[in-house]
């Protein structure tokens, strides 16, 4: 296996930095559009051996140096037992939960039974890869997850969570606990099947300031790095606007703290100290820049990463416009100047 990945994540020494693409699976290819014109995406995340297909087509394409496997951070929601909708425009959820009530029917559903298609398309995609690269299993954060339920989808203010977490923070602490109790499992069945790696989502997280984040995400956070950890494998942690938390995602143990592209990654690596890996974290569209910019931004990140405890990733997922070109050129410029790097001869 190409185990650079998962070598970095525990901070020992590679040929070169490791690449991958938050959802490099995805619209940018022409093979997961031919695809995706004939299923709905819901049923594409749940479909073992389409979901398998689409996460082999990056490696194929682009070389990267491990699988996510296709999937999204709401699929465990829905076996909690709410309506969702997932479609181009984004998750939606008809019934939002508004009452104490709603959250109460909530269940905690075994994995196995109500997502068990994400475990086999993860066995299948070992199968199809030989394990040639790590599968990287992953889950939404129990603040991200909850903040859609809440508002019944997207938002820009966030007002519906919000005010769930100041006017009834006991009912919001029951929602998290439901969540972080569904999600531990899943993980750990993404663990069993295959999965040499997690990442968590707490995509939202840096919309709540410091001292909320540690209030309400924290714990639930550290609770699923500790357990998670204990299975052996490794564990990443990403969030957007987060620099202002990066002290406080340093406590909850995980492997790799993933920065979004407003955090210099060398800044970032002060802030974490060197005991903590790094991802990230060019700006996704850094890929629409002409080549040779595009080269000196790669360049720029990985001196300021340093040649030990880096994984080269965007600061957020790939976007449906981006050329494939443009991201294969990223992947062999990562690995090109993340060797040079090493070998004292990065220009």
């Amino acid at each position: 296996m190409n185990d650079r990945l998962l070598r970095t994540a525990r901070r020992q020494p590679t040929d070169t930095t490791p690449v991958w693409l938050m959802r490099q699976a995805g619209r940018y290819l022409p093979e997961y559009r031919a695809i995706r014109g004939n299923i709905a995406f819901l049923d594409l995340c749940k479909n073992p051996d389409l979901a398998a297909e689409v996460t082999v087509q990056p490696i194929t394409r682009l070389g990267v140096d491990a699988a996510i496997i296709f999937s999204d951070i709401l699929i465990p929601v829905e076996a909690m037992g709410i309506h969702l909708e997932l479609g181009d425009k984004g998750p939606h959820f008809p019934d939002p939960l508004r009452t104490p009530a709603d959250i109460d029917k909530l269940g905690v559903p075994d994995p196995v039974e109500g997502t068990g298609f994400v475990a086999e398309a993860i066995r299948r995609t070992r199968k199809a890869l030989n394990d040639s690269v790590p599968v990287i299993g992953f889950a939404g954060a129990p603040f991200t997850l909850a903040a859609y339920m809440v508002e019944g989808g997207g938002s820009k203010s966030y007002i519906q969570i919000k005010r769930l977490l100041f006017e009834q923070p006991e009912v919001a602490h029951r929602l998290f606990q439901k969540l972080t109790d569904t999600l531990i499992p899943y993980l750990k069945m993404q663990v069993e099947a295959g999965a040499s790696i997690v990442q968590i989502f707490d995509s939202w997280g840096g919309e709540l300031s410091p001292w909320d984040f540690e209030r309400f995400s924290l714990p639930y956070l550290t609770r699923m790095v500790t357990e998670l950890k204990a299975t052996g494998v490794p564990v990443i942690l990403f969030g957007v606007n987060m620099t202002p938390h990066l002290p406080l995602l340093k406590r909850t143990g995980a492997d790799v703290i993933g920065l979004d592209w407003r955090c210099p990654v060398d800044e970032g690596r002060r802030i974490l100290g060197p005991d903590v890996a790094t991802q990230g974290n060019l700006d996704p569209l850094h890929l629409f820049l002409p080549r040779e910019e595009l080269d000196g931004r790669v360049k720029d990140i990985l001196r300021r990463a340093g040649p030990t405890g880096h994984i080269f990733n965007l600061g957020h997922g790939i976007l449906p416009p981006t050329d494939p070109e443009a991201a294969k050129f990223l992947v062999e410029a990562v690995h090109k100047h993340g060797a040079a790097l090493r070998q004292g001869t990065l220009g």
